[in-house]
């Protein structure tokens, strides 16, 4: 059986896939819950109790779950019952055949007990008939047509079904035999207080000797815990007695009597319900969390909820500064023409006036320029220092062609970002939006179209602030 907590917090999720209506809404709860502190189990416990704020899922689960203990309780009741009624007519007589008596008493309990025992180490791992769940099921024991009670039924029906309820079953019926064998002890010592017994065997086959060690051996375990047990001679004596024999010899005997009932039928089926109790524990249903119905909820609480005053953003990848050598340069243009003649100075030491220590290189942009700068590289350590349009995207033939330039480059490769003096949008022109767009105002347009311009161009800096990040190429500062 589930734990209360989980009986409610299951039922909660298959009425909830049912669509029915709530005492109080489930996604309130449950965004409530979100900020909670707890295991994820507790929370669902928490969610399932709120969810229910007027107790109407857990008062069906309670009546029945209480009717079925009821039915437990009261079979209990009767067979403890059945036990005294049982002894109590069979000690009607003055005098008692010991060994008889004995027999009625555990005889079919301990063959019973041995094919529990039996039975259980042949059928391990296995799930054994559930009579149990066909004779109390749920459904018996509660009427009604509405969702909750069709729903709770359901979920005990469930659970009846359950391979650990075989261990749950197993107790129940130790707790049956252990309410007999309570009610004849019960009627045993109130028979030996109110009444005086004489004791007595006989046997055809049996012998003194024979019935000597065999009642020997059979209050060996009781004598070892305070009960008395006949002597030699009280045994022999007790052959065939039809009046009353002294009573320290019938206390011994009736030592005997209860010892053996106690040892032999209350320990042993004692042992056996506490062995089931902790299997049962072991192998107890539990609620399964792993449902997509669960983890759905439980990823939802997981996400962590940022005020906006307390949201700090990640700050953004920066290019480190570019350091410019004092040894000879060589400088590239990256795919594209610059509209600045000595682009470069911008980049450089503007006290430069030799431009004897700069080779200009040109345009780099097929195979054939990267093949002759990288031979070039090869034989000659300079620093290049190239420069890249805002138009160009840094995908990944652009990234391969400047990571190749920074392997062959020996003194180190640095670059310098040029803007866009045209007020041009990827290669539009404003004059040409201006043509093709109805507008009231040119001057309004112009501003528009300058602060378009103006954000791609920041968006496109960052991207390349990204990439020479990442490589730890350093980027010329001209701001």
């Amino acid at each position: 059986m589930l734990s209360p907590q989980d009986q409610l917090t299951e039922l909660v999720r298959t009425l909830e896939t049912q669509q029915h209506v709530f005492a109080t809404d489930p996604l309130l709860i449950t965004e409530k819950l979100q900020g909670e502190d707890g295991k994820p189990i507790q929370k669902l416990h928490r969610r399932a109790s709120r969810i229910d704020s007027n107790g109407a899922l857990a008062r069906v689960l309670g009546k029945i779950d209480g009717r079925i203990k009821g039915i437990m309780v009261v079979m209990s009741v009767v067979w403890c019952i059945s036990g005294f009624l049982g002894l109590f007519t069979l000690l009607q007589t003055n005098v008692v055949n010991f060994f008889y008596v004995l027999v009625c008493l555990l005889g079919f309990h301990t063959v019973m007990l041995l094919g529990w025992l039996v039975m259980t180490l042949i059928n391990q791992g296995k799930q054994s008939s559930n009579w149990f769940a066909n004779f109390v099921s749920p459904s018996y024991l509660i009427r009604g047509k509405d969702d909750v009670t069709k729903a709770a039924v359901d979920l005990y029906e469930r659970q009846l079904q359950h391979s650990g309820m075989r261990w749950y079953l197993g107790r129940f019926s130790h707790q049956l035999w252990l309410a007999t064998l309570t009610g004849m002890l019960l009627a045993i010592v109130f028979l030996l207080i109110v009444r005086q017994y004489s004791f007595s065997w006989e046997s055809t086959l049996l012998s003194d000797q024979a019935l000597i060690t065999l009642t020997q051996i059979l209050g060996w375990l009781p004598s070892m815990v305070g009960f008395g047990v006949p002597d030699s001679t009280a045994i022999v004596q007790s052959r065939l007695v039809t009046d009353a024999m002294p009573l320290s010899v019938a206390r011994q005997w009736a030592g005997l009597l209860v010892g053996s009932l106690l040892m032999y039928g209350i320990v042993p089926r004692a042992i056996a319900w506490a062995f089931c109790a902790l299997m049962f524990r072991r192998k107890k249903m539990r609620l399964d969390i792993k449902q997509p119905y669960y983890q759905k909820i439980l990823n939802f609480w997981q996400r962590h909820v940022v005020d906006a005053d307390d949201f700090k953003e990640a700050p953004a990848p920066i290019a480190p500064k570019a350091t410019v050598s004092t040894g000879k340069k060589l400088v590239a243009l990256l795919e594209y023409p610059s509209e600045q003649n000595n682009w470069w100075l911008e980049g450089l030491d503007a006290n430069i006036n030799d431009n004897s220590e700069i080779e200009d290189f040109g345009i780099v942009d097929d195979r054939d320029d990267m093949d002759r700068l990288t031979s070039y590289l090869d034989k000659h350590p300079v620093q290049v220092l190239l420069g890249i349009h805002s138009k160009a995207l840094p995908d990944r033939g652009t990234l391969r062609k400047l990571d190749r330039i920074a392997e062959h480059a020996t003194d180190g490769l640095i670059v310098q970002l040029l803007g866009d003096t045209s007020l041009t949008d990827n290669g539009i022109n404003i004059n040409a939006d201006i043509s093709n767009n109805a507008v009231s105002s040119t001057a309004d347009l112009k501003k528009q179209t300058s602060a378009q311009v103006a954000g791609n161009q920041d968006v496109r800096y960052q991207q390349w602030q990204t990439a020479l990040s990442a490589r730890k190429i350093g980027l010329v500062d001209t701001k």
